[in-house]
């Protein structure tokens, strides 16, 4: 048995309305144990007999078998990133920005190699250090970084919309690949 996190994308904006208490009792009636919601922006925590995490033909059937059910539940083209609980506080503690007041922490969660490829080879260069955790950059500068199947992302606080980092992982291409969340709400899933 495997402890799984499934990160939805889209959901509660644009009219898709997905209630934490429908989708945790899709997922019980999927057969998955211990469900929890987190928030309401499309967070389950469950477990799952079936697949141990080992195999990529039983996790990608997982997803498929996911994504399945919430589009016909709840009417939408859905589209989901799977992660291990056991890799999450890995990719916490990989955070390699200074968490402060003033900045928004942030994980890029991509559907695999390829799409995490795309995101970082078309990103704009917002800062002469923006890929380089270690370089020294303006205070206020938007940065970000590859890490474990995963983007780190710190932008300015009110400004996760409209930088270009931003506006660049917003595109229609990601759509379905890329889903983004903030690093309080994953300390929260662990």
């Amino acid at each position: 048995m495997a402890r799984w996190i499934a990160l939805l994308r889209g959901v509660n904006v644009n009219g898709i309305t997905v209630r934490s208490a429908e989708l945790a009792g899709l997922f019980r009636e999927l057969g998955f144990g211990q469900v929890r919601t987190v928030l309401a922006s499309g967070n389950v925590c469950f477990d799952a007999d079936e697949v141990d995490g080992s195999s990529d033909a039983a996790r990608t059937e997982l997803k498929a078998r996911i994504e399945r059910a919430l589009g016909e539940r709840f009417g939408y083209d859905a589209w989901i990133v799977l992660v291990p609980l056991a890799e999450l506080d890995g990719i916490i503690a990989g955070y390699p920005f200074a968490e402060d007041p003033a900045h928004h922490a942030y994980v890029v969660f991509a559907a695999d190699a390829d799409a995490l490829h795309a995101v970082l080879a078309g990103a704009p260069g917002t800062d002469p250090g923006a890929t380089d955790p270690g370089a020294e950059a303006s205070e206020n500068a938007e940065r970000f970084a590859a890490g474990p199947g995963v983007v780190y992302w710190r932008c300015p606080r009110g400004g996760s919309t409209d930088t270009p980092f931003s506006k660049h992982i917003a595109r229609a291409r990601f759509k379905t690949s890329t889903t983004t969340r903030n690093i309080n709400t994953l300390r929260k899933l662990g």
